[in-house]
């Protein structure tokens, strides 16, 4: 029997192109009810997509049997966010260890008259995050899974995603992404796994048995977490991970009783209710509701997910005194920092554990990444607010604070100012929780992202905490994984430097460097550039399909796909766009090489400058684009819904990669990542893992300007006025008087004045200081890619030397100085057939 189980499973997992093509028409046929005749295109995705499935569960059951029977320390990855991207491309190049699947997956369809890409494209993607925090988690579980370290990532699993974005007259608007519209093939529903979530109600105080004062929740409200699992595989590896996601739902659905007794709406409520905590991505949080969904959101899946370790814990080591042993509990940023007080109560309130014990087990337990240097940015919750919904957490942080606080009148017994800082309850104005202190108070190790992001931390916003423990704090500057940012979104640059240095450069990033000898080698050269030309032209063809506006491959690419934010300075790419424009107006014989400007990302959708600026960037377009005497020698598009699937057409499309932050602003970034190892070159300023990728690449491959962070610190300590320096930099001037005049808004002289006048008085991030400096750089862009061997050069260097910021070296990092854990390899039979 147990032969014929094997039997079964070796021609279900086979990877033969006749064993993928029976595995795809019976997956078509038994789950999806169509012949390849009837079949859509989704159908032809969904049972690819289970074709695939099939044979990496083999792979995710051998893990999960070998690390519960290895006792190893696993890592929990707390994330509100995973921006995991597509599965299915991924999950077939990490399927890759004999090196065939993709080929023969590629075969077999075509033998059905199908194409792979054609069906890549069809994929929903699933937006549960909003930028690089969500990304980086995603890029992190590859990396853990790849390096062979146990670990779950601890998350949501929302109904509707990041928004999708349209872009009308200009605008943005938002649009639901009912992402699974069509199903998910690569989840795995586990109504097994369900805890109960308690919220709301109140406290009762009591005498135990012993004589010790207890407390007593009595929960209002009390829904359930449901387990959503998918694997995520490694690369060159057997080993696949668990990412768990967690659904609201209510505790009875439905009510017959008052549905009976014709309460039709009230018999559906509370199940309206309770999935309401799981519906969307960060809801907006400006009116009073938003903030109380998004505390919500987070306090579920933090406690969904402590009590799933604590289960665990239970069934491997038999005694909830091990739990330190057996996870380590890594926070990505402050969102999840509720599972400080949450552990302290399932530990003394659910399991009986004195405070002591309770508080050494949750101090081992936790480590804190933070993700920002503003302070507006740190996260605080309303006292009102958080006693409502959680008030035996506010209990537990009163009295974690209370003994925090003794302690550390004793290491500065004189300063108040300092003690009012490091408190966990703000008292300035109205009372609030402060998530950042409480993070650090109740973690082990607290990390930045970036070397300069880390030394700034010690100086400004965790500077108290760097003052008492200082043994907490190091830097792991952020990485990203080479699989999908090269391997999958740039096939041809991956063949081109597997023929120079051969194929071990995806597991081992340092071995880029290998390539620098190439730079050399003018018919390598000659095919790179080719590379990127087929890169170019496969984003302008995107382009004209999905905007309408015909860019020239031939011209330099200048890209800039982020977040829409004041600080990211896409405005200050777009006042220099309006002053090339005016000098070509003025000087139609200029020489200067055709340019296409890019942009792309989202806005908040309560972020009304961000999205201002999007809708000047449309308008800038719509002028340039249209004049008979520009003629194309630039261009600008600004290219609709930013997500992982247009990443993976940008990056490697960019001859020049915007990376343009204040100085100070950015804690790392990872798009300056992305591009950079697709040979873009970056033009920035030293803000976040900027100055990294400089120093690695080396200062003559990077385009540099700007304000340093002193120099930003400096600025504004003497009382910066904007409006003198725009009087002394007539381009700049030049352009905003343009703008004024109403040119770009059809004589519309208040569309854009709110962000005249913001620049003219005010310009927190610094565009007026910068832009003389940033023009120059950009003039200086200009005359290096006039010599295209030089340019290509600049561009194999920079891949040769971005091996440092692979996310698996930022995993290395992570395992052995903060999580002390280490690899379990997996083996698994090798079905071949």
């Amino acid at each position: 029997m147990f032969d014929i189980a094997e039997q079964a499973l070796s021609i279900r997992i086979a990877r033969s192109v006749e064993a993928i093509q029976r595995s795809f028409l019976d997956n078509l046929f038994y789950v999806m009810g169509r012949t390849l005749e009837d079949a859509s295109p989704v159908d032809h995705y969904t049972a690819l997509a289970y074709t695939i499935r099939d044979r990496l569960l083999a792979r995710f059951v051998s893990s999960t049997e070998r690390y519960q029977q290895s006792n190893a320390r696993t890592v929990a990855y707390l994330s509100a966010e995973f921006l995991l991207g597509p599965h299915l491309g991924n999950n077939i190049l990490n399927l890759d260890v004999w090196g065939n699947t993709r080929a023969h997956t590629r075969e077999a369809l075509q033998n059905l008259g199908l194409d792979l890409d054609t069906i890549l494209e069809s994929e929903l993607e699933p937006g549960l995050g909003n930028g690089g925090l969500g990304r980086l988690a995603a890029c992190y579980m590859d990396s853990l899974a790849t390096l062979e370290i146990p670990a779950i990532g601890y998350g949501i699993r929302y109904e509707y995603g990041i928004f999708d974005q349209e872009i009308r007259d200009g605008w943005q608007f938002e649009i639901a992404d009912a992402w699974l519209r069509n199903g998910n093939p690569w989840e795995l529903p586990n109504r097994q796994i369900r805890y109960p979530v308690k919220m709301d109600g109140k406290i009762e105080h009591y005498v135990d048995g012993s004589n010790q004062a207890q407390s007593r929740w009595i929960p209002a409200t009390i829904i359930y977490g449901l387990a959503y699992d998918t694997p995520i595989l490694g690369y060159g590896v057997t080993n696949a991970n668990l990412l768990r996601l967690w659904k609201s739902e209510a505790r009875e659905p439905f009510d017959l009783l008052a549905f009976s007794h014709g309460d039709y709406q009230g018999a559906v409520s509370d199940k309206v209710v309770a999935e309401n905590i799981s519906k969307v991505l960060y809801p907006n949080d400006e009116p009073e509701l938003g903030k109380e969904l998004r505390l919500r959101q987070q306090y579920f899946f933090v406690t969904c997910s402590l009590q799933d370790m604590i289960q665990m814990t239970l069934r491997d080591e038999g005694k909830i005194t091990d739990f330190a042993d057996k996870f380590v509990a890594q926070l990505n940023d402050t969102h999840p920092a509720i599972a400080i007080p949450e552990l302290m109560r399932l530990l003394v309130d659910e399991h009986g554990m004195d405070w002591e014990s309770a508080w050494n087990i949750t101090r081992q337990t936790f480590a804190y990444t933070n993700h920002t240097l503003l302070p507006e940015a740190l996260e605080t919750w309303s006292l009102p607010l958080f006693q409502r919904i959680l008030p035996r957490h506010l209990e537990i942080i009163y009295a974690i604070n209370a003994r925090f606080m003794e302690e550390m009148r004793w290491h500065f017994p004189d300063d108040n100012e300092r003690l009012a800082r490091i408190s966990l309850i703000d008292e300035t104005g109205e009372k609030r929780v402060r998530m950042a202190n409480l993070a650090c108070v109740g973690s082990f190790a607290i990390n930045g992202v970036a070397a300069l992001h880390s030394d700034l931390l010690k100086q400004t916003v965790l500077k108290d905490f760097y003052k008492v423990w200082p043994e907490k704090f190091s830097n792991k500057t952020n990485g990203v994984t080479p699989r999908r940012f090269i391997g999958l979104a740039n096939l041809p640059l991956a063949a081109l430097i597997d023929s120079g240095i051969g194929t071990g450069w995806l597991r081992d990033m340092e071995q880029l460097c290998q390539l620098e000898p190439c730079a050399n080698d003018a018919s390598f050269r000659l095919r790179w550039r080719q590379v990127k030309r087929t890169a170019k032209a496969r984003l302008s063809d995107y382009i004209r399909r999905t905007t309408g506006v015909a860019v020239d491959p031939d011209s330099l690419f200048d890209i800039q796909a982020k977040r829409i934010h004041e600080y990211k300075r896409q405005h200050l790419n777009v006042l220099h766009i309006i002053s090339l424009y005016q000098q070509l107006k003025l000087h139609p014989n200029m020489e200067l090489p055709p340019r296409t400007f890019i942009f792309s990302g989202k806005a908040a959708p309560s972020y009304r400058m961000a999205k201002l600026i999007i809708k000047l960037i449309n308008s800038v377009a719509e002028v340039i684009n249209r004049d008979p005497q520009i003629n194309g020698r630039i261009k600008v598009v600004f290219v609709p819904n930013m997500n992982v699937k247009l990443g993976q057409r940008l990056y490697p499309a960019a001859d020049l990669s915007e990376q343009i932050s204040t100085a100070g602003m950015e804690a790392s970034g990872t798009g300056n990542m992305k591009f950079a190892m697709n040979g873009a070159l970056t033009i920035g300023t030293l803000d976040g893992a900027n100055v990294e990728i400089r120093e690695e690449v080396g200062e003559e491959n990077f385009f540099l300007f700007g304000l340093g962070v002193e120099a930003v610190q400096a600025l504004y300590a003497n009382g910066y006025r904007s409006r003198e320096v725009v009087e002394h930099t007539p381009a700049l001037r030049e352009a905003l008087y343009l703008l004024a005049s109403g040119l770009f808004s059809h004589g519309d002289k208040e569309l854009f004045a709110p962000f005249l006048d913001n620049l003219w008085n005010h310009d927190p991030y610094l565009i007026c200081a910068d832009f003389a400096s940033y023009a120059a750089c950009q003039e200086e862009v200009g005359r290096q890619f006039k010599d295209p061997e030089h340019w290509t050069r600049m561009s194999i260097l920079n891949v040769a030397r971005i091996g440092k910021f692979s996310s698996d070296r930022a995993i290395r990092e992570y395992c052995e100085d903060i999580w002390k854990t280490s690899p379990i390899s997996i083996t698994q039979k090798n079905h071949r057939t």
